[in-house]
């Protein structure tokens, strides 16, 4: 039984535990009123993602957002409880947007999943979630008996991980402010579990996953390469915004210190790397890094 209560607009349900409040996306959106300016989520979200997108999160606040829509703080509150909610609802805007550019009706089994406008095959029942249905059901990926994938299965599942990977870096460079809100404690909005459920059911497919333990391991494993990679090429953009210095003024500065260094014979693999090794670009070195993650999975090269 849900039981509505005042502001800050909250829902409980009565759960095993006790009465719990739901979270932002099983909370269905407030009444309409009569207002000179119409809210929802998604105008707020929008807005939100904008100002962050031009000023960061440090930039980003209640009153910002009411003051960009023409209304007061407190009418926020009505859709958000607190920043943290917003922020929520700002990344799971953003996996949206992955899962779209992943291409978003691959099959990752089961029938469609509805997830606020995108359709993203993810199997199973749906979970009725704030105005938006997602599959969250289904198989378990390599959660039981594993199936051995075929050579055009295990083509595909290694094409899925690749798109949701760059998808990722693409909306990370398009929003710099969501890399810096990966490696905490995991988003759980629809459109995350979609993409989560696509990127799973495919690393399920690997020829070096074999049941749920692998499956833990090698989604670890990427994670930890997306979320470091993404990070140093944002911090890097950001650097060189500050500073006017990109990365070959950069290096092209420190050349004769490390010419000495290099000299004394103390850094031999270290001066092989700069001098022999093949210095990319950011694109190219995400690629390349991603393959060798992948090549580590599949348990040897493609």
């Amino acid at each position: 039984m849900c039981i509505p209560i005042p502001l800050p607009y909250a829902v409980l349900v009565d759960t095993p535990y006790g009465s719990e409040p739901l979270a932002i996306w099983e909370r269905p959106e407030p009444q309409p009123r009569a207002a000179p300016v119409p809210l929802s989520r998604a105008k707020i979200v929008a807005v939100a993602i904008r100002l962050a997108d031009e000023q960061g999160l440090d930039g980003l606040s209640i009153r910002k957002i009411a003051k960009e829509l023409g209304v007061g703080p407190m009418r926020l509150y009505d859709y958000v409880t607190n920043r943290a909610e917003l922020l929520d609802l700002m990344v799971d805007a953003v996996y949206g947007q992955i899962a779209d550019a992943s291409g978003q009706t691959a099959q990752t089994g089961g029938r469609a999943a509805e997830t606020g406008g995108q359709r993203v095959e993810a199997g199973g029942r749906a979970a009725e979630t704030g105005g938006q249905r997602v599959e969250t059901g289904g198989r378990a990926a390599g959660a039981g008996r594993r199936r051995v994938a075929g050579a055009g299965e295990q083509a595909e599942w290694r094409a899925t991980v690749l798109a949701v990977a760059r998808a990722t870096r693409v909306a990370a460079l398009e929003h710099e402010w969501f890399a810096d809100l990966l490696g905490g404690r995991p988003h759980l909005g629809p459109h995350t579990l979609a993409v989560g459920e696509l990127n799973a059911a495919a690393l399920s497919q690997a020829p070096a996953v074999h049941d749920i333990d692998d499956l833990q391991r090698t989604i670890g494993a990427l994670n930890s390469f997306l979320i470091g990679a993404l990070r140093r090429e944002v911090t890097e953009r950001r650097t060189a915004r500050t500073t006017g210095t990109d990365v070959p003024a950069f290096q092209a500065g420190l050349g004769p210190y490390l010419t000495r260094m290099f000299t004394t014979g103390r850094y031999p693999t270290i001066a092989r790397l700069v001098v022999d090794g093949s210095h990319l670009d950011a694109e190219e070195t995400f690629n390349r890094t991603l393959t060798t993650v992948l090549d580590g999975i599949t348990g040897a090269p493609a």
